[in-house]
């Protein structure tokens, strides 16, 4: 049993450069909620977090955010189309394939290095 129910769960992702950042969420899609002193909140569909302006290098480049999607393809099509590994150099940014554990996943890292799994069932 737990004291009250819960409200709401949201991951503290690092930032190298937060403007940069910011903008890369931006660009990518993701709705800018609101920014504060150093913390900005973010929100894909119904699911947000919280982009910190805080970066040490073994957290970020250990950090990774997963996000169930209905289709892999669209993403890759809407990252491929406004350019987003050009216009990031340095970004991973790989098409949607078949993993060993049964999802599609595209891989795709901001600029500071945090690894997002974009993943979807394949048949489902």
């Amino acid at each position: 049993m737990q004291a009250s129910a819960v409200l709401d769960l949201k991951a503290f992702v690092p930032s190298k450069d937060y403007e940069l950042s910011i903008q890369f969420y931006k660009d990518l899609g993701f709705k800018l909620n609101w920014q504060g002193d150093g913390v900005a909140e973010f929100q894909v569909g119904a699911y947000r977090f919280l982009l910190q302006k805080f970066h040490v290098e073994q957290h970020s480049a250990n950090f990774m955010m997963h996000l169930m999607v209905e289709n892999t393809e669209s993403w890759w099509a809407h990252i491929t189309a406004i350019d987003l590994p050009g216009k990031y150099p340095g970004i991973t940014a790989k098409a949607p394939a078949m993993q060993p554990w049964g999802l599609r996943v595209l891989f795709l890292s901001d600029p500071t290095g945090v690894l997002w799994h974009f993943a979807d069932r394949v048949g489902k």
